[in-house]
């Protein structure tokens, strides 16, 4: 019997407790009503907005980032107005409440910490000349993956477009960067180029010049007067490395001269000036220079001087590994200065001739190439050729034919290791003459003396050019050896 009742008791509670689980669900869905909509609920004209201010919390919680700017004929960052600002970006900011849209609205809300916005992620402040409005971003909803909004009309609303995708920033990404432009577009020709500094010399853009070994040689150097060819696909590797510098690290927005020194951009490493045209969008053709600046940290500088002393003479323990530079770079005359990358560093400081000439010591084409005379231990080959139908050739050796493929793949992989000036003192491995249909080069002589056990001095048309690997001179002479022998 008081089983009985017992359970009674708990079905009557059980009753009383749905009832008001019921009762609850009926009042909160008569209190916050819910139901979609296309609305818009913001419009605001982007042009007439006079300040504009936001603020909220890191990623990892541990700051507000808070951030301010005001109009003034141009946008002005409050906390200092000598930061450049760029309008574009503000601009991208206030758009997206021209026509700010929601897909759900929650009515006669009361209770707005359920939302996330009683201590809302994000605060926007917008103000024009008539009136002022603020945007609180609530908790995200992962059911929805969309964001609570409160605009303080007393609902909140979801919104598919969440505004804390473009307010999630930082005052680096604001900033108006200096633009370099795309030098390496097809639509653009680097006409020339000057280096001041560390490299002092100028290279210039001549479609047709007697120097070229082919057509493909548009960028040549003057050296005592003579113009000399550069390899087209470095100084093009060397301008894209400019095209593609980023300049996104500033480490000064308004640099004084105090700064520029610390910096070492008062009297800078290298300066490179670019000349270059491009075609507009009217097919008219337009002019302009890009000076660009680059320095390594001076006091960086010092210490490895310093360090090179102390270990002048000592003889290296261990492999000092890949080392990190700090080095910036400053466009023509702006008040901006960045960090550049230890990889963008030293590929903008390779601009020497050196670095920039043709590092294969047969720089022509060698299918141009209809015969060739060779000087080998005392002996002297002969090796021609006959020209076929588009552009095949058949070459013979002692009226045989003969394949010379590994012989071709051997001449052009002789490349420098370093380039000399230095006179041959020691003997002559092998010399070949190469005769070409080259109105510019109709032959070229090459000659290749021991330098020492694992390199030889490379000599082209009389002059000493480079050292090159003894291994690679060793696989031109083994070429020959197959050719002469297999007859």
């Amino acid at each position: 019997m008081k089983r009985s009742r017992r359970i009674l008791i708990l079905l009557v509670v059980l009753v009383i407790a749905c009832a008001g689980t019921f009762g609850v669900m009926q009042y909160e869905e008569k209190k916050e009503q819910i139901k979609n909509s296309d609305e818009i609920i913001l419009e605001l004209d982007s042009d007439s907005v006079t300040s504009l201010a936001w603020e909220y919390e890191s990623e990892t919680g541990s700051e507000t980032i808070s951030l301010a700017f005001h109009k003034d004929g141009t946008w002005l960052y409050d906390d200092d107005e000598a930061f450049p600002v760029d309008e574009e970006k503000i601009a991208e900011l206030l758009d997206q409440f021209t026509a700010f849209g929601v897909s759900f609205i929650i009515e006669e809300v009361e209770d707005y910490g359920q939302y996330g916005l009683d201590e809302p992620v994000c605060a926007i402040r917008l103000e024009t000349q008539e009136e002022s409005c603020e945007i609180l971003l609530g908790n995200y909803s992962n059911m929805d993956e969309e964001r609570y909004v409160s605009i303080g009309d007393g609902n909140v609303y979801l919104v598919k477009e969440d505004p804390l995708d473009t307010f999630g920033v930082t005052l680096s990404d604001l900033i108006k960067q200096d633009e370099i432009p795309l030098l390496s577009t097809s639509t653009a020709t680097v006409t020339g180029i000057g280096f001041t500094g560390s490299e002092n010399y100028d290279i210039v853009y001549e479609e047709e010049n007697i120097s070229a070994y082919g057509e493909d040689d548009v960028y040549f150097t003057k050296q005592d007067d003579e113009s000399l060819p550069l390899d087209s696909s470095r100084v093009k590797s060397y301008i894209s490395n400019i095209s593609y510098l980023g300049l996104t690290d500033y480490v000064s927005y308004n640099v004084s001269e105090e700064e520029l020194e610390s910096f070492g951009l008062d009297e800078p490493e290298l300066t490179v000036t670019v000349d270059y045209t491009w075609e507009n969008e009217d097919g008219e053709e337009e002019s302009n220079t890009l000076v660009l600046h680059i320095s390594r940290d001076p006091e960086e500088i010092a210490a490895e001087a310093e360090k090179d002393a102390e270990d002048s003479g000592a003889e290296e323990t261990a492999d000092a590994g890949e080392e990190t530079v700090t080095a910036y770079a400053r466009v023509g005359d702006s008040q901006i200065v960045y960090r550049i990358t230890s990889e963008d560093y030293e590929n903008l400081m390779a601009a020497s001739y050196d670095d920039l000439r043709y590092q294969k010591v047969f720089a022509a084409d060698f299918a141009e190439a209809y015969q060739v005379d060779i000087s080998l231990e005392g002996n002297v080959y002969s090796l021609t050729s006959t020209q076929e139908e588009e552009g095949d050739q058949t070459w013979f050796y002692q009226e045989e034919e003969t394949d010379i493929s590994d012989f071709g793949t051997a001449l052009k992989g002789l490349t420098a290791d370093t380039f000399t000036d230095e006179q041959p003192a020691l003997q002559e491995e092998i010399s070949l003459t190469v005769y070409l249909n080259n109105e510019n080069y109709p032959k070229i002589l090459i000659e290749l003396y021991r330098y020492d056990g694992t390199s030889c001095l490379a000599m082209v048309d009389g002059e000493p050019v480079c050292l090159i690997s003894r291994t690679q001179a060793v696989d031109l002479i083994e070429a020959v050896h197959a050719i002469v022998l297999r007859q």
